[in-house]
């Protein structure tokens, strides 16, 4: 089910076959904004919904969580670069900033950041939020998208 209001859009996924039609709306989405940012609780689909876009736009090579080096560099079908973050692990700011976060934002490249919360005086002026909350069942998984 997919709501859309001014700067807001739900969509709600029953099953992973709802993971692409999600995963087709943030790339849409990103054509306007290059910055999105991943939120959620630990095993709530961050990383299996980054793994769809990056698959979506034909990245060939093996998308999985930058949990340790911070970040991970995929070539896309186009030949353009995307980054991919988790700041799960890190400690405060400057760990980010030693990785040359800031680079990355304004490089005008998609940068899909997991844990954005982790490094928030870093974040650009606009972005995508994209927040992922699982229900109690642990199945449906409802993906609300932010413009800021």
């Amino acid at each position: 089910m997919y709501k859309t209001g001014t700067h807001k859009a739900q969509i709600r996924m029953s099953s992973l076959a709802d993971l692409p039609a999600a995963a087709s709306v943030l790339i849409e989405a990103a054509k306007q904004e290059q910055i999105i940012l991943f939120e959620g609780p630990m095993g709530a689909g961050k990383t299996t919904l980054i793994k769809e876009i990056c698959s979506q736009l034909g990245v060939q090579e093996n998308v999985s969580s930058p949990t340790f080096a911070l970040v991970n560099e995929y070539e896309a079908a186009n030949g353009k670069l995307i980054y991919h973050f988790d700041f799960y692990r890190i400690n405060e700011e400057r760990e980010a900033l030693d990785i040359g976060a800031l680079e990355y934002f304004d490089s005008g490249r998609l940068c899909l950041i997991e844990w954005p919360s982790m490094i928030p005086n870093l974040l650009p002026e606009h972005y995508l939020l994209v927040e992922l909350q699982p229900a109690a069942d642990g199945e449906v998984r409802t993906m609300t998208i932010n413009k800021v």
